[in-house]
């Protein structure tokens, strides 16, 4: 959430923001805000005026009364100042009421270095990795391969669930523990603290994070109790710290976590539909920070680095872009995504979203820290990256490690994992 101070006193900055991100349309909302935010100004400083009219007439009247005069003229006027302090509090609690739920609307302040950019065709390339395989014979899909190996069963699990689930069998199921399994050794030694989050949580964890109010057609709701699936391990992480002050001296703390994911895609029905690319569920190895606001930036960059780590130890080629302002998520100050390599698709993929949130999510969530000298409070900056998507580095294993046999060969990293 954007300070309201910020986004009343620095319109400038916030329209131009806006036009990076493509989203014209919330000019409007930004007019309405600074509108509704002077008539809050307005109504405050007239209930001050008044009270101060009212406690100096208190004042007056206990001369009145200690000299036995008659105060019922001033007390007849206080009744009627009262009354209209009381009207002006309610009339200002419910412009304060909808200046909270304007400030919902706002995303993130995009940062300087941000490419402008209405989509994904607006990202600039920083780097490429890895060499992309030749193959000597026709390549297949993941989902082929799988099918035929006995692996991967989407028809099993469609009578089961439906449409976009997968049952993983035999080598894929134990491929995919050991992707799980190496990617949190891996971050372990990058100084990361394990942490297994529960996979349900609440609305207050999912509005702390930004998903709620905006973007609950995404997610999946449990019936009957305001619980949700956990769209990833992003939003039980980050909310572990909500509502406390951490100790400076304790920054950063940096964070691994596992959690199955469970999106429902809304919008994106017609495409991506075949095979492991975008399934209502699907497990992710997550990365998150809390950081000092003037080290988050040089946070991200290393976050990225630990993301790209697993793909090289892998031996996944993939590329790094970082996103225009168009393609950027929600809550993202600054993202880059991490896209590997898919033979049979003859193009690159994402299976990273490394963002800094600046103090956007920490705002929401109240997640401050205490400055060691100052003692003063701050909020933090908080930071979230895949490190990885396991699914879809299955997939990339599957199909860049394919032979001409309809097999595939297990990376040698992960070798030790079976």
């Amino acid at each position: 959430m954007i300070d309201l101070k910020v986004l009343v006193g620095q319109g400038d900055r916030i329209r131009q923001s806006l036009y990076k991100r493509n989203n014209k349309a919330l000019l409007g909302v930004l007019d309405q805000v600074i509108e509704l935010d002077k008539k809050r100004r307005a109504g405050l400083q007239e209930v001050e005026s008044l009270k101060a009219k009212r406690n100096e007439a208190s004042q007056e009247i206990s001369k009145l009364k200690k000299n036995k005069q008659d105060d019922s003229l001033i007390l007849e006027e206080m009744k009627i100042v009262s009354k209209t302090i009381k009207e002006l509090d309610e009339t200002v609690g419910l412009i304060q009421e909808k200046l909270n739920q304007l400030l919902f609307e706002f995303p993130n302040l995009v940062d300087e270095s941000v490419p402008e950019g209405a989509g994904s065709d607006q990202n600039l390339e920083v780097r490429r990795w890895g060499d992309i395989r030749a193959f000597d014979f026709s390549v297949k899909s993941h989902d082929e391969i799988g099918e035929k190996l006995g692996i991967l069963d989407f028809k099993k699990a469609g009578e089961v669930t439906g449409s976009r689930f997968v049952f993983l069998k035999g080598i894929a199921a134990r491929l995919e523990m050991a992707l799980i399994q190496f990617m949190y050794h891996t971050h372990i030694k990058s100084r990361y603290e394990p942490i297994i989050p529960p996979f349900i949580v609440n609305r207050a964890s999912l509005t702390g994070t930004g998903q709620l109010p905006k973007f609950e057609e995404d997610v999946f709701r449990i019936d009957k109790v305001d619980y949700f699936l956990t769209p990833t391990a992003e939003v039980p992480v980050t909310n572990y710290h909500r509502e406390e002050i951490l100790e400076e001296k304790d920054l950063p703390k940096h964070y691994v976590a596992y959690s199955p994911c469970f999106r429902s895609e809304a919008g994106s029905y017609g495409k991506d539909t075949k095979g492991l690319k975008r399934q209502h569920q699907f497990n992710k190895v997550e990365l998150v920070k809390f950081s000092h606001p003037e080290r988050s930036m040089m946070e991200l960059d290393s976050m990225v680095e630990n993301a790209e780590a697993i793909l090289k130890m892998l031996k996944l080629p993939y590329r790094t872009l970082l996103l225009c302002g168009g393609d950027m998520g929600f809550s993202s100050t600054k993202t880059y995504d991490i896209e590997v390599w898919s033979p049979f698709l003859k193009s690159y993929m994402e299976i990273s979203s490394c963002s800094n949130c600046t103090d956007f999510q920490a705002r929401r969530a109240n997640i401050r820290f205490r400055e060691s000298k100052s003692g003063k409070v701050s909020f933090v900056h908080t930071l979230n990256g895949s490190g990885l998507a396991v699914g879809r580095t299955l997939l990339a294993i599957i199909e860049n490690y394919q032979n001409s046999d309809g097999t595939f060969e297990v990376p040698e990293v992960l070798k030790p994992y079976f």
